[in-house]
């Protein structure tokens, strides 16, 4: 009975370090992937959400401003309706 329990807990440690190893290897298989996939995005010349989202302010700011003079120089051209009399 003794050698079974050996037998038994021999194995037990053996899956318990088994499953250390593959839970090492998972991380470290992650880390190299997140490394690559940064490299790669860093080659590209993408814009990081923080950049897109002032560009984009920026051009909304101006669609603004460009709506308002348009309504001004309307305006202007149209000039001051003659008086009739």
């Amino acid at each position: 009975m003794q050698t079974r329990n050996k037998i038994l807990d021999d194995f037990s440690q053996l899956m318990t370090n088994a499953m250390g190893v593959a839970q090492g290897a998972r991380t470290e298989a992650e880390t190299a992937m997140k490394g690559l996939v940064d490299r790669w995005l860093a080659d590209r010349d993408f814009v990081t959400r923080e950049e897109f989202d002032a560009v984009r302010a920026m051009a909304q700011k101006a669609r603004e401003e460009n709506e308002a003079l348009k309504a001004r120089l309307d305006a202007l051209e149209a000039g001051p309706k003659p008086a009739k009399g």
